[in-house]
């Protein structure tokens, strides 16, 4: 019978995420980034239109529509700017890091045990920059627990195989202590 034992960690001894060198998104995905705040524009150009073709009550105050419109464009262009310059990527030798946030940063780990899936996603406007997604999935959700966006073609490939064999390692390494 072996005894139970449950010894106190010393958290100061623990390592530091914090001290990680985050590998940043492709600089294009930056475009990728601008693409979306002009697809937002135009819809909010196509909104305001709407409204002022076909609610003529708003016709008196036409001059505000424009004054919103550019500032909620300025905004998001400055926001997303903010955010491509904060998020970043990193894998250790027992796990995946990624951070993001602008006002509240958050870095995701997940050690390379609980990965059950990898996916590489490419939208239309990533590919026509060789950019690519990289998720990863845990056991419990529908959605991935981590994409990272950004990053070229042939690194996600790169990437996603790395993952794989790495899940391959750990599944193999739970069989052998389970038998």
């Amino acid at each position: 019978m072996q005894d139970f034992t449950n010894e106190t960690i010393n958290i100061a001894e623990l390592p530091k995420f914090e001290e990680v060198q985050f590998q940043p998104l492709h600089k294009d995905y930056w475009k990728i980034i601008l693409i979306g705040n002009f697809i937002l524009l135009l819809i909010l150009l196509l909104a305001a239109g709407f409204l002022l073709v076909f609610a003529e009550e708003r016709r008196e105050n036409w001059y505000f529509f424009p004054i919103v419109i550019i500032i909620v464009f300025l905004l998001s262009v400055v926001l997303g700017r903010i955010s491509f310059k904060k998020r970043g990527y990193a894998f250790r030798q027992h796990d995946v890091l990624y951070r993001s946030g602008i006002i509240s940063e958050t870095t995701t780990i997940i050690p390379y045990s609980r990965i059950q899936h990898v996916a590489l996603h490419e939208g239309v406007i990533s590919r026509m920059f060789g950019l690519a997604s990289v998720e990863i999935f845990t056991a419990g959700g529908g959605d991935s627990d981590i994409e990272i966006p950004g990053i070229e073609k042939e690194k996600a490939q790169s990437l996603k195989q790395l993952l794989l064999t790495k899940l391959s390692m750990e599944m193999a390494n739970s069989t052998l202590e389970n038998e």
